[in-house]
């Protein structure tokens, strides 16, 4: 089974690095860009057969490790 979790910095969070990318963007003559955001895409190969175990361990991962719920936030989705 697979997982896909997608981490993005909460709204209100400043993002340097999507500034920087929208800044770019601008100079390379995309003018309309107003904003933009970065985050991260983790893909996990696991051994559960249940998505809805696979899930459930999936976001314990996300909590322990894979996003900083403080100003991040997550998205599971599993296939």
């Amino acid at each position: 089974m697979k997982a896909r979790v997608t981490v993005m910095l909460k709204t209100g969070v400043l993002d340097p690095q999507g500034e920087a990318v929208r800044h770019a963007l601008g100079a390379l003559g995309f003018d309309g860009v107003e904003g933009v955001r970065q985050g991260k895409v983790i893909e996990l190969d696991l051994a559960e057969t249940s998505a809805a175990e696979a899930e459930a361990n999936v976001t314990r991962m996300c909590e322990k490790l894979l996003a900083n719920t403080v100003i991040e936030s997550y998205r599971v989705e599993i296939a």
